[in-house]
Order: C-alpha cells, then structure tokens, then sequence
C-alpha cells in the first residue's frame, strides 16, 4: 500500500514538472513585426508588444521564423531594446532571406531560452520578494500594533492625570474657600473689635478722671502770681 502511494506521488511529481516546463517553454515565444532591415550590417528592427519584453537583454540568443513554415528558423541575438522595439543582429540575414520573407512589415514568430531563463530567473526573484514584503508586511504589523497600543496608554495615561488634576483641582478650590471663609471671618471678627474698642474709648472719655480738681489760674503775666482755684 505504502509503495503504491510512493508510486502516485512520484508520478503526480512527474507529470507537474512536465506540465510546468511546458508552462515556462511557453513564456519563452513572442511575436513581433519588421518595422526596418539594414542588409549592410544585418541588422533588424522588430516591433513588439508584450508585457514581459522587460526580460530581454543585450546579447540574448533570440530564433525567428515564419508561422507559416516553423521548419525553417533563423538565428539572431539583441543588440538593444526600447519598450516597444528590439533591434536584432542576424549573422545569416542573406542566407535567411532565401526561405524567409524578410521585408519591413512581414510578421514573424520568435523563441528565446534566455529569455525564458530570464524570466524562470525574474519569478525566483519574485518569490524571494514576496517572502521578504510578508516578512515587512508582518513587521509593519507588529510596529502599527506597538503604535495603537502606544496610543491607548497615552489615553490611558492622560485619563488618569486627568482624574488626579480634576481631583487636585477640587482640593484646590477647597483650599481656597476655606481661606476665604477663614479671611471673612478674620475681617468679621476684626470689624467686631473695632466696634467693641470705639464703644470701649467712648466709655473711658466718658469716665474720665482728672488728677486734679484744682485749675491753675493764669491771671497775670507773672508766674509766680498763679494760683489754684
């Protein structure tokens, strides 16, 4: 039993390999369009149109042929490209003119294995971004966490003050009323006595005693003529 589901695995494996090799072969043909031939330098300019031209460089080895004869190919490899043009040299360009029709506007089919390198090459790449942007998107996460849970002892923290200083506050208030019912009642107090002293000298004018009966009578000029009366 054990053997038979080693044997389905190792042909499930088999068969997926070779369903994507087929898969990435495929990412390796393109097509494009003559746009200009210069026999002097046996060079050609095709207009492409394909998302994945990004992956064509210098010097990568390119095969075009015509669709209606795939039999007959023809050699080539990439001097440039722009977004939208690649510029081919084509050693065999005459020898290639006797079986393919090469002229501006004829439409070709094209396969290059570096690019398909390029490309298995560009999705490894890929996957090793991707692991990295889970791994700063994980971070991120732990990083936005730390900064709402900042937030909410910062709230937390502000509510708690907030009760101390409304507390505080009230303490203060107190403090302050009690003062001032203590200033009134000093300045009460202070306005009682002033009364009580008045009425207090009132009576002492009013039972004043002299020491003297006798008034020195101060008739003449002469002191020595004064006498009590």
């Amino acid at each position: 039993m054990n053997k038979f589901i080693l044997f389905l695995l190792i042909a499930f494996s088999f068969l997926h390999s070779k369903s994507v090799k087929a898969e990435l072969s495929e990412e390796g043909f393109f097509s494009g369009r003559v746009s200009r031939i210069n026999l002097a330098i046996n060079v050609l300019r095709v207009k492409i149109d394909f998302d994945n031209i990004k992956y064509l460089n210098p010097k990568d080895k390119i095969e075009f042929w015509d669709e209606k004869n795939s039999s007959q190919k023809c050699k080539s490899y990439i001097l440039g490209r722009s977004s939208d043009y690649i510029l081919m040299k084509v050693p065999e360009l005459k020898s290639c003119q006797k079986f393919l029709y090469l002229v501006p506007g004829a439409y070709f089919k094209f396969f290059s294995e570096d690019l398909l390198n390029n490309i298995t090459m560009g999705r490894e790449v890929i996957t090793i971004l991707l692991k990295k942007r889970m791994a700063v998107e994980g971070q991120i996460l732990g990083r936005n966490k730390e900064i709402a849970a900042n937030v909410e002892r910062i709230n937390a923290i502000n509510a708690r003050y907030q009760t101390l200083r409304e507390k505080l506050d009230l303490e203060w208030q107190k403090e302050l009323h009690a003062l001032d019912e203590d200033k009134t009642y000093a300045v009460r107090s202070y306005k009682d006595l002033e009364i009580r002293r008045d009425e207090i000298d009132q009576k002492l004018e009013l039972y004043k005693i002299k020491d003297e009966n006798l008034i020195l009578d101060r008739w003449s000029l002469d002191s020595r003529l004064y006498f009590k009366k």
